[in-house]
């Protein structure tokens, strides 16, 4: 898989948490690999590491976007947005193997596929101000 394809698959196990508590996360990631056929191997260890990383830093993620998000706050955001913003803001602040800047403009990619009309601008603002 591409990068921009393993990072979609994190996405989608990562938009999980909105709907299940931690601690019913192990088995919705079970499922989510049954369900996923495409992730394998390396792959499927990939998504499984990076998802890992970002759920134990989500506190200090949500606390972040909190702080830099001008009249609003993860409560309030829409669940998919939230979801690109953690997963985004984890690439910037704590994985050194990617770029800054590639880390908002893939941001900006899943929300125009994933997101609403304006989800893209939203995130990319929100974004802005980490980088």
């Amino acid at each position: 898989m591409s990068r921009r394809e393993l990072r979609e698959q994190i996405f989608k196990l990562l938009f999980r948490v909105e709907f299940n508590s931690l601690e019913d996360m192990s088995e919705q990631e079970r499922m989510f690999f049954e369900e996923e056929d495409a992730a394998k191997g390396e792959d499927a260890d990939y998504i499984s590491d990076k998802y890992h990383k970002i759920e134990q830093k989500l506190p200090e993620i949500d606390e972040q976007l909190n702080e830099r998000a001008e009249g609003w706050n993860t409560a309030r955001m829409g669940k998919v947005d939230l979801t690109i913003l953690r997963l985004a803001v984890y690439e910037i602040n704590y994985d050194e193997t990617v770029p800054t800047g590639v880390a908002i403009n893939e941001a900006v990619e899943l929300a125009k596929k994933f997101g609403q009309d304006a989800s893209s601008g939203f995130v990319n603002g929100i974004l802005a101000k980490f980088a």
